[in-house]
C-alpha cells in the first residue's frame, strides 16, 4: 500500500491532505508534536506520529519506507526568527527525503516565492524551493496566496466590534483562497504517479478581492454592519508585540505585511487558468465563518 507522510497534520492544510489521501486506499503517516491533536483527527488509515519536523534524525526516523512527502511550515513562537524556524524544517525535510529515497514530494510555498529577498516569510519559503529543487526526488510547490481562514483569527473582533483589520489598502487586490482548495490540490499530486521534474503552480482562488469589497461582503452576508479598518504599521507592531513575539520575528513579520501590500509585489502576479480554485468568499463564510459571527 502507498504511504504518505504529512507534516503538520493537524493543521487546515495537513488535516485536508490526510482526509483525502484516506479516502483512496493510501496510508497517511501524521507528522505533528501533540499525541493528542494527532488522535483526535480520527482519520482511517493514519498513523499518528509525535515529531519535530525542524529534527533531521526526526524526520528520517518517521518517514523510512514512506513514497511521498507533503511538507510545510507551521507558524511557531519557540524559534528564535522565522529564517532559522523555515531553514531548519528545509534541511530535516531534505535530509529525510535523501536518506530515505522519498520518490516525490510536495511542498507549500508562496505565491511570489523567489522574487526578492525582504519579503519575511514569502522569501523563506522561494528559499526552501531552490533547496529542494536541488533533489533528484520529483518536487511541485504549491504558491497559493492568502488564506480565507485567517478570517476566523478576525471573528471576534469583527463580531464585538463590527470592523476587520488588515495593514492593506482598502483597494488593494488579494487572492484569497481556501485552505481546503490547497489542501485537495496537493492531495491531488501527491496521489499522481504520472508527474515529474520539479514544478512551481499558482493557487490563487476564484478571484482577487479588496478590503473593501470583503467588508461590504461581511456586510451583505450577516445583515450587520462590518467597516474595514487599516491598521498603521505602529498599530501592527504594537499587536504583534502583545503577543509575545521577539523583536526579529517582529520585523520579519512587517517584511512579510509591506511585500504583500505592495502594488507591484506578490499578490500583483497575473492570473492564470491554472491558478484558480473552486472556493468562492462566500462559501467559505457559509461553511465556516458565518457561525462565529
Amino acid at each position: 500500500m502507498k504511504k504518505i507522510a504529512i507534516a503538520a497534520a493537524t493543521g487546515n492544510i495537513g488535516k485536508r491532505v490526510a482526509q483525502q489521501i484516506c479516502k483512496q486506499n493510501v496510508t497517511a503517516v501524521l507528522l505533528g508534536q501533540n499525541i493528542d491533536r494527532l488522535n483526535n483527527l480520527e482519520i482511517s488509515g493514519g498513523i499518528p506520529m509525535v515529531t519535530d519536523i525542524s529534527n533531521i534524525e526526526q524526520m528520517i526516523s518517521v518517514t523510512k519506507g514512506v513514497d511521498s512527502l507533503f511538507i510545510l511550515v507551521p507558524p511557531i513562537t519557540t524559534a528564535p526568527s522565522y529564517k532559522e524556524w523555515y531553514q531548519n524544517v528545509t534541511n530535516a525535510g531534505i535530509a529525510a527525503v535523501t536518506e530515505n529515497k522519498i520518490k516525490k514530494v510536495v511542498l507549500i510555498s508562496s505565491l511570489g516565492a523567489t522574487t526578492s529577498p525582504d519579503q519575511g516569510t514569502v522569501s523563506y519559503c522561494g528559499n526552501m524551493e531552490v533547496a529542494f529543487d536541488h533533489l533528484e526526488a520529483n518536487v511541485l510547490a504549491l504558491r497559493p496566496g492568502y488564506f480565507m481562514e485567517n478570517f476566523l483569527l478576525q471573528a471576534e473582533e469583527i463580531r464585538n466590534s463590527g470592523s476587520l483589520s488588515f495593514p492593506y489598502d482598502e483597494n488593494h487586490d488579494i487572492p484569497f483562497i481556501s485552505t481546503d482548495d490547497i489542501g485537495d490540490v496537493a492531495s491531488r499530486y501527491l496521489l499522481d504517479e504520472t508527474w515529474s521534474g520539479h514544478w512551481k503552480l499558482n493557487l490563487m482562488g476564484p478571484e482577487n478581492i479588496t478590503p473593501k469589497e470583503i467588508a461590504e461582503r461581511l456586510t451583505a452576508s450577516t445583515n450587520k454592519t462590518i467597516t474595514y479598518l487599516r491598521q498603521s504599521p505602529e498599530d501592527l507592531k504594537a499587536q504583534l508585540k502583545s503577543w509575545g513575539i521577539s523583536n526579529v520575528k517582529q520585523t520579519e513579520m512587517l517584511e512579510l505585511y509591506q511585500a504583500l501590500g505592495d502594488l507591484y509585489g506578490p499578490y500583483a502576479t497575473p492570473r492564470t487558468p491554472e491558478a484558480a480554485t473552486p472556493t468562492s468568499f462566500e462559501q467559505f463564510l457559509k461553511n465556516k465563518m458565518l457561525a462565529n459571527l
